[in-house]
């Protein structure tokens, strides 16, 4: 079970990753194509709907992996909610297409409005995706989950090059986002096919007891991951000064966010079947190996904050130089939300999602405080001390709240052999200078060097490598992990 949820989520992970090659592709076709205004307008547009799309995520992605993992015929469960994001997904298009006129004057520009009817089409087909992609997920079809992403990002860079090529210009590139999306729901319904109109059951009070929380809780993250931005240009920040801050928030996020996608559904998947066939033990036994999978992952953002002067240099030229700074710190934050994620994950198939309110909603204050006392002293840099700050204090409230569900803490031992590895790690990365792409070959130094600390530390062990070696060459065989109850009740040696 261990190696079918850490097989999903590496194809996930690189599937999703796909998202940063293709994206970069058509960023960089799009604005030599529509210019400055051009691309402006079309990028309005795209965040209205990411938003928009993002909302509908929280409200139902996790729920509907719980309710349909926990389900003994998931294909009545998975009809009720495929209708439900369905009829949201419209209900929200025919908002969008109402209000377009008045988002349009509000912003100054008229012609956006043609743009967001247009992109509104998006909004019942991305509902649809993401219910069978939830479903396929909540089934343990983690490979078919990955392709569908994968297959979707390949799809909009081509159609979106090719219909702009053909002279479509905006709503060209917006008809390759609606085509990208019914490329993905053509491979989800060949993976799996919840029934439209077949026999329903909605369950509407436990949607209600993990939608509420879940989808608040996702609203507040949204605005987390934004305001420390929003504050800092409100309290005297320049437009320069925004722009490079912006440009190592997303450096930050990317790679975690990433992996936060790709591995919590997962976990939250396998815990719910496990805990709704009694198998408890094993249950926690996952939940302990994703705490220590976190801590164990400190290393790597000590390798980032230590080369984050070559990284941003790399990505974005030396005008943004002054962003390294600000990534060194950003980075430890995204790790922390990735804390989050999976302490949350643990919460929902633990049947308690009203106490991730407790994790995160205290996030938003405590980076308010923050703000207010690091900004004016440090600027930038007081904004992104705030926000690392609030995040661990995410991450340490969902640690503490996964202890009193089920007892479990992060190895002490883990804990302190990846500060240990931390130093090393980060001494080597901002001790060696490199340029170019030279920076490549310094980081996969550093990765094997904390590989080979963690081994020589005892943390990772020789059966530990090989069965990481193994891992996409063939599924693990029940009852081949030895230790459930010597792993539950103590830190490893």
């Amino acid at each position: 079970m261990v190696r079918h949820t850490v097989d999903g989520t590496v194809w996930i992970f690189l599937c999703e990753a796909l998202a940063l090659p293709t994206g970069f592709l058509i960023v960089v076709f799009l604005t030599r194509r529509f210019g400055p205004d051009g691309y402006g307008l079309y990028t309005l547009a795209a965040v209205l709907i990411g938003w928009i799309e993002a909302f509908v995520r929280s409200l139902f992605h996790y729920t509907t992996i719980k309710l349909v993992s926990e389900a003994k015929d998931w294909k009545p469960v998975a009809a009720g909610l495929t209708q439900m994001h369905l009829l949201t997904g419209c209900l929200l298009a025919c908002v969008l297409f109402g209000l377009a006129t008045p988002i349009a004057t509000l912003m100054g520009e008229p012609v956006l409005t043609d743009y967001l009817r247009l992109f509104v089409l998006d909004l019942p087909i991305f509902a649809l995706v993401l219910a069978h992609k939830s479903i396929l997920v909540a089934l343990g079809e983690f490979r078919q989950r990955a392709v569908t992403s994968g297959a979707r990002f390949m799809a909009r860079f081509i159609l979106i090059a090719l219909l702009v090529e053909l002279g479509f210009s905006i709503p060209g590139a917006i008809w390759g986002n609606i085509g990208a999306t019914l490329a993905e729901l053509a491979i989800c319904r060949y993976y799996v096919r919840p029934p439209f109109l077949n026999r329903a059951l909605l369950p509407i009070r436990r949607l209600l007891r993990y939608s509420a929380p879940l989808s608040a809780c996702g609203m507040v993250l949204q605005v987390f991951g934004r305001m420390d931005l929003i504050v800092l240009t409100a309290m005297g920040g320049t437009a320069a000064l925004a722009g490079v801050y912006a440009a190592a928030q997303n450096l930050s996020t990317i790679p975690p966010g990433i992996l936060a996608i790709s591995f919590s559904p997962l976990l939250l998947a396998t815990l719910s079947r496990l805990l709704i066939a009694g198998q408890e033990l094993p249950a926690k036994r996952m939940s302990l190996h994703a705490l220590r999978a976190v801590v164990a992952l400190l290393p790597f953002a000590a390798m980032v904050s230590g080369a984050s002067g070559e990284i941003t240099v790399l990505v974005y030229g030396t005008a943004y130089a002054s962003a390294s700074q600000l990534l060194g710190v950003l980075v430890f934050g995204a790790l922390a939300l990735v804390s989050v994620s999976v302490t949350g994950a643990i919460l929902t198939a633990g049947g308690k999602p009203a106490w991730l309110l407790l994790v995160v909603g205290p996030l938003l204050p405590l980076a308010a405080v923050g703000y207010l006392v690091f900004i004016p002293q440090f600027g930038a840099l007081g904004a992104a001390l705030a926000t690392t700050l609030g995040a661990l204090g995410g991450a340490l409230m969902g640690v503490l709240a996964v202890h009193r569900l089920w007892g479990l803490l992060p190895p002490s031992a883990t804990l302190f052999r990846s500060l240990l590895v931390s130093g090393a790690a980060f001494a080597l990365a901002s001790g060696w200078p490199t340029s170019g792409m030279l920076l490549a070959v310094k980081l996969v130094v550093v990765v094997l060097m904390i590989i080979f600390f963690y081994w020589l530390l005892g943390e990772i062990t020789t059966a530990e490598l090989a069965r990481l070696a193994g891992l996409l060459r063939r599924e693990q065989q029940p009852g081949s992990e030895p230790g459930i109850a010597s792993e539950i009740s103590g830190d490893r040696g």
